[in-house]
């Protein structure tokens, strides 16, 4: 069973609204285990989108259709569906009578423009509504064992996935013949770019295309954050899908290494916040080029307060010599990185202290081109300083630099545990 979304709406075009209601209803038929390959947006005019209805059932056993349901002159989903269908709309005056009832309950009038959601296509059913006053459709598309079916639901978010849920989804497991998931679950990397673990991975996705039955593999770049790993398997259970995501996630992690630093929705600080709770260690920063960009991340980490101390921004140099202690010499070098980070482990009395000193730009800085960065790490065996070359303007820069620091640490608390 296939199913296509198509989405109505010339805002969605426009960029004024974000089209969520897509990703909802993916999401949701994945759940169920209903394949679906593709999303169409098309904006409020009646040809186009019969050609988008028409183009999604050649290709797709069901669709479903989201807004364009309401009572206005450019809410024409029913029009165009019956203009598809080659059958005519019929008002059914059993609904009108139900809509008229619904603004009776909230004490309104009824006003007579809202007739035109008893409307439907011959032939089709209306999917009741108990939200706002727009009924669904379910829509036949032919007969016999290749028969169709289109399902228009509102755009309107609450009564989408209501109707979805209570009427959409069973409809198309019962046509379906069969119950399934599809789930997935995301390893997220940092360390190499994706070209280069697609490589590391070859041979794993090579052996994957021939097993139809098996999980696939998909690369999702993410900029600054890594990145993403995506293995998907269809399962008959969720707890059958779980089981083979698990047996995939070990296999991939076996030869990605510590290349993977989370899972799904994990976030690099994060997981150092968790390491450093397992250590029951605490954290302190000390920040130059990145200006506190460490330390924003780190707050906006829930009970990021029970290992988060605290941090200096010690932009200027007399800053880092005045309050970190750091002896006067160039501010962009290694030596410079470890007593910044010994000096915040000193000043907040933590047991792990983190720096970043270096040029973000436009200019070079003592000689050092733009992009050169020092990451300095104290822990209570001893401190280091790691030289990095970052690319990209300067808030790219930064950006980097704040996650290549905690990566840093993410590794050496890691190699700790070994």
């Amino acid at each position: 069973m296939r199913c296509e979304v198509v989405a109505v709406g010339t805002e969605l075009l426009l960029g004024q609204i974000i089209d969520s209601n897509s990703a909802w209803i993916g999401e949701r038929l994945a759940q169920a285990g209903i394949d679906s390959h593709f999303q169409t947006k098309v904006g409020d005019n009646l040809e186009r989108i019969v050609v988008a209805l028409g183009t999604a059932l050649e290709r797709s056993d069901a669709v479903i259709c989201c807004g364009g349901l309401g009572p206005t002159q450019d809410d024409i989903t029913r029009d165009a569906i019956a203009r598809m269908l080659g059958v005519p709309l019929e008002r059914d005056e059993a609904m009108v009578a139900t809509i008229e009832a619904i603004f009776a309950g909230r004490n309104r009038p009824f006003p007579p423009f809202n007739a035109r959601q008893a409307d439907r296509p011959a032939g089709a059913t209306f999917l009741p509504q108990t939200l706002g006053t727009a009924p669904g459709l379910r829509c036949p598309v032919g007969e016999g064992p290749g028969a169709k079916v289109l399902y228009a639901v509102p755009g309107v978010p609450d009564e989408m996935r209501d109707m979805v849920e209570r009427a959409v989804i069973p409809d198309l497991q019962a046509r379906s013949g069969t119950l399934a998931t599809i789930r997935s679950r995301t390893l997220r990397a940092w360390g190499l770019a994706e070209s280069a673990l697609a490589e590391l991975l070859g041979p794993r996705i090579e052996a994957l295309d021939g097993d139809p039955q098996g999980p696939t593999i998909a690369f999702l770049a993410s900029g600054i954050e890594g990145t993403k790993v995506r293995m998907t398997v269809k399962a008959p259970t969720d707890e059958v899908a779980v089981v083979a995501l698990d047996a995939e996630e070990h296999l991939l992690r076996g030869i990605l290494g510590d290349l993977v630093f989370g899972v799904d929705d994990q976030t690099m600080e994060s997981v150092v916040g968790d390491l450093l709770r397992q250590r029951r260690w605490t954290l302190a920063l000390a920040e130059s080029m990145t200006g506190g960009l460490v330390s924003s991340r780190i707050v906006d980490t829930p009970e990021a307060s029970s290992w988060f101390k605290g941090g200096v921004v010690a932009y200027a140099s007399e800053v880092k010599f005045g309050v970190l202690g750091v002896q006067p010499g160039p501010v962009v070098s290694e030596e410079c990185a470890v007593q910044m980070a010994e000096g915040a482990r000193r000043l907040l009395d933590t047991d792990v202290g983190l720096s970043v000193t270096g040029v973000a730009g436009p200019d070079r800085q003592e000689n050092q081109p733009v992009g050169t960065a020092w990451l300095g790490v104290a822990l209570p065996s001893g401190a280091e300083a790691v030289h990095v070359r970052l690319p990209g303007n300067r808030l790219r820069i930064r950006q980097l630099a704040t996650i290549s620091l905690l990566d840093l640490l993410r590794r050496r608390l890691l190699a700790l545990e070994v």
